[in-house]
């Protein structure tokens, strides 16, 4: 790895303000849609993938599996998942996301992304596809690859 001449800062130092300023931004989105941050990740994590078990859903979205309880019970009353037992493990729910909870996630990413485009643009066209092409590359890393193991 070379050594840099000149040096900047960390990228989380660079990525956590932004992380707080977005998250901050996605509140309001949210509550206009009736979800939480959690049901937010949770339907997120869901959508478009296999039914998962409440434990591997937990690890996925990165909660201890007591956190997202509440979370799946709030978005069961709201008809946005259900649950039902796995017939291979009794002890065991499998989660899958319901077309309404597919829908609202939906439209919440659309919110979301219509008010980040307004920080997009003042990226260059080229700075843009660059800045979402290797953001979506590095976040897709296991995070033992980020931390070197």
């Amino acid at each position: 790895m070379p050594i840099m001449d000149a040096p900047r800062r960390d990228l989380a130092a660079m990525i956590a303000p932004l992380q707080r300023a977005l998250i901050a931004a996605e509140q309001p989105v949210l509550r206009a849609h009736g979800l939480s941050m959690w049901g937010y990740v949770v339907l997120n994590a869901l959508d478009g993938q296999p039914v998962r078990t409440q434990a591997a859903l937990a690890e996925v979205i990165g909660a201890d599996k007591s956190r997202i309880i509440g979370v799946l019970d709030e978005l069961e009353a709201g008809g946005l998942l259900q649950r039902t037992r796995d017939p291979e493990d009794r002890r065991a729910r499998l989660v899958a996301v319901t077309e309404e909870g597919r829908r609202r996630c939906r439209a919440v990413q659309v919110d979301i992304q219509r008010n980040e485009e307004r920080l997009l643009t003042r990226l260059s066209a080229a700075d843009r596809e660059a800045f979402l092409r290797v953001l979506t590359e590095l976040s897709a890393l296991p995070a033992s690859e980020i931390a070197g193991e």
